[in-house]
């Protein structure tokens, strides 16, 4: 074999983008005995170059520049590795590699989740690779499991923990009985939240990663707004100790399932009970559990974001796409599993049955849970337990109620007939009671 090299452009010198760096120079002699020649980084773009020194293991002839289109556009790059992310940028960055019949390597779920098939699609017509491997879950290869690891199993579920920053959150809240925004200030000040923390705690990067993982499990093209995504603002530490009575605790659970009227998919709190290996994955980590008909359960743990455990990601699609360039197929796999994809059509939640945990504050007076039980028996829900801690706030009395299993319409309906009752000092919290894990 020829001991020529195969050349990447890194673009974005962020965690990711120097995690990735560091790898290569750091791990070098073993990248190339493994791919049995050697993988070099040529260029590397970066508005903030000047500020950023490179690795000394990378070599002292890499081109770097602060205009992307320059290093893109050398001939001695073979693949474009795009660690800027965002979706305006990021994509003319991909389009314009493709468009230049060069590979590209990208860890932006936010853009995969939107425009990735398209992007697919082009490189294909153009016949170079894309993989995204880093986009989903840091470290994990979730991606190359049901691309190839179990890509003859039909996926009957998926249930994941895909945003380490809220896991991190309510699993502080949970250990320490500290209230939503101070885990979030902590977690900011640590790094793992951004300054605006929207996309982690109100579920929207999770939804990203959720619809990347649902067309390779499902082989279907989800909208992202296809997909019910609450947040954990709400969560308390009351509810851990409800949860805790119940044998149960709480996660940011994303949901991919199979049911008779179609894919029904959701990133929401729900109680999962203790007993389950998802109640045990803690702080930033990640985890995502699979069931398929024929292989059945197998489980995927890990760490979900940082610059090195995403960087081992971004660098293993580094080397299956040079691999496939020195071997002349890069089309080998598709990078959504599926080789065509179908248009999923919107399941509503509102179908979706499971106990439910239902939690109030209210204002003390004779007569409260009748008013509520008789709400909840309207639309036909059963009652399974009321549970109260003990309280010495009677002007915000905590309580909860748990139901057999319903809809989510039923659900809904109820809460929407209580809303005209005087005593609540907050809007009911309805969560799932997720028992099929």
């Amino acid at each position: 074999m020829s001991k020529s090299s195969v050349n990447a452009a890194v673009i974005g010198l962020g965690n990711v983008g120097s995690g990735t760096l560091d790898i290569l120079a750091k791990n070098r002699a073993e990248i190339e005995r493994k791919l049995g020649f050697p993988l070099r980084v040529t260029a590397v773009a970066s508005r903030a170059i000047a500020s950023k020194p490179l690795p000394e293991g990378l070599g002292s002839d890499v081109f770097t520049t602060a205009d992307w289109r320059e290093a893109v556009a050398r001939p001695d790059v073979d693949i474009v590795v795009e660690l800027i992310g965002g979706t305006t940028v990021a994509r003319e960055v991909i389009e314009t590699a493709i468009a230049a019949g060069k590979s590209v390597i990208t860890a932006n779920k936010e853009l995969m989740a939107a425009a990735g098939v398209d992007l697919w699609k082009a490189a294909s017509d153009k016949g170079v690779a894309v993989a995204m491997e880093a986009s989903v879950a840091g470290g994990i290869p979730v991606h190359d499991v049901l691309r190839e690891g179990i890509a003859s199993d039909r996926i009957q579920t998926l249930y994941g923990i895909l945003n380490g920053t809220s896991n991190y959150i309510l699993t502080e809240i949970e250990k320490n009985g500290s209230e939503f925004g101070a885990v979030l200030a902590e977690a900011q000040r640590l790094g793992y939240a951004e300054a605006d923390p929207t996309a982690d705690v109100d579920g929207f990067d999770a939804r990203s990663k959720l619809a990347l993982l649902s067309a390779l499990a499902f082989g279907e093209r989800v909208p992202v707004d296809h997909i019910f995504t609450e947040g954990i603002r709400r969560i308390t530490p009351l509810d851990f100790d409800y949860a805790h009575r119940l044998d149960n605790t709480i996660r940011l659970i994303c949901s991919a399932r199979r049911s008779e009227h179609g894919l029904l998919l959701s990133v929401r709190p729900s109680l999962i009970p203790r007993s389950t290996i998802l109640a045990s994955v803690q702080g930033a980590y990640n985890a995502v559990w699979i069931r398929g008909e024929f292989g059945q359960d197998t489980f995927y743990y890990g760490r979900g974001a940082g610059p090195h455990p995403t960087g081992v990601a971004v660098v293993s699609d580094l080397m299956r796409v040079a691999r496939d360039l020195r071997g002349g197929n890069t089309g080998r796999v598709s990078p959504f599993s599926f080789r065509e994809l179908t248009d999923h059509v919107k399941t509503p939640i509102e179908i979706h049955k499971a106990p439910y945990y239902l939690r109030f504050k209210v204002q003390d007076q004779p007569g409260i849970i009748a008013k509520l039980a008789a709400a909840l028996a309207e639309q036909k829900i059963s009652i399974e337990a009321v549970l109260q801690l003990p309280s010495d706030t009677p002007h915000n009395l905590p309580f909860v109620i748990t139901v057999e299993p319903t809809t989510e319409q039923s659900i809904r309906q109820a809460i929407a007939s209580m809303s005209d009752v005087p005593f609540f000092t907050e809007a009911p919290l309805a969560l799932p009671m997720e028992k099929g894990l």
